[in-house]
């Protein structure tokens, strides 16, 4: 077997197995984990960022996303009122007084590439990490639940795009996509989806059809913007974190577009 098959088939199962413990034994566990591939990821971003001649502050970026982070974990959680998420707008403003005194090129778009990483990278994970607790103190089910639909999605527009692609999506951003890979994952993880109540009751079989909807069109177009990154700077992978498979940014691109369309669902359709 091909060397590099068995390396990425040994990452991604590794991949697989640590979201789905970090999900599974508990708040602290999930909150801990994605907290660490916030950080990692927002990382990521910036080197993207500098590969791309641009030089955000990274490490009071990094500061400023922990915290935002971690401000709201605690309004999730109950530890304090949502109140404290005042707080977010003035620790992203900081780092526009920062850039007065950084002396760099391109301030504004500097300032503008760390700030917008922790929108797109750590308001998406604490979106994600939100699912948790949605229904009244931790429930392991919707998170454990979005993952593998997200799952299902990429495998099922995989296999259909395969056997049945013709038609490309958007060509000059990812050639390789096509509608009938798109259609072929929609209906494969809605099927999924309709089944999914007998397992994680939490939801009914409707409202777990309308997240894979969801997922489906936002994870889609999720990989499509990172895709288009990527491309704009002329670069494969986004790091090299986890062998065979690239950096964190390409094996979560879906979700970052697809979780906070998914809360606002699960929050103004399902538990409204």
């Amino acid at each position: 077997m091909n060397s590099n098959l068995v390396k990425r088939a040994a990452t991604g199962a590794v991949f697989v197995a640590v979201l789905v413990s970090g999900v599974w034994f508990g708040p602290y566990t999930f909150a801990g984990l994605f907290f660490l591939v916030s950080l990692l990821a927002l990382a990521e971003f910036y080197s993207l960022a500098g590969k791309a001649g641009y030089h955000p502050h990274r490490w009071l970026g990094l500061l400023t996303g922990a915290c935002i982070y971690l401000l709201n974990i605690a309004v999730f959680t109950g530890f304090l009122s949502s109140r404290i998420l005042t707080l977010q707008l003035p620790l992203i403003l900081l780092l526009f007084i920062a850039e007065l005194f950084a002396k760099k090129e391109k301030p504004f778009t500097n300032v503008l590439f760390a700030a917008g990483g922790i929108f797109y990278v750590v308001l998406a994970f604490a979106c994600f990490v939100a699912t948790g607790f949605i229904s009244g103190g931790y429930n392991y089910q919707l998170p454990l639940g979005f993952l593998l639909l997200l799952w299902i999605s990429d495998t099922g527009a995989y296999l259909a795009g395969s056997l049945f692609g013709r038609h490309r999506m958007l060509e000059r951003i990812s050639p390789k996509k096509t509608w009938e890979g798109f259609l072929g994952g929609l209906l494969i993880c809605c099927s999924a989806a309709a089944q999914m109540a007998g397992i994680f009751p939490v939801m009914n079989s409707l409202e777990w059809m309308g997240l894979a909807l969801v997922i489906v069109i936002f994870g889609t177009l999720g990989d499509f913007v990172e895709s288009m990154f990527k491309r704009s700077i002329d670069i494969k992978d986004s790091g090299s974190l986890l062998p065979g498979h690239g950096g964190l940014l390409d094996r979560f691109d879906s979700l970052l577009l697809a979780a906070p369309f998914a809360y606002a669902y699960l929050v103004l359709v399902a538990f409204s």
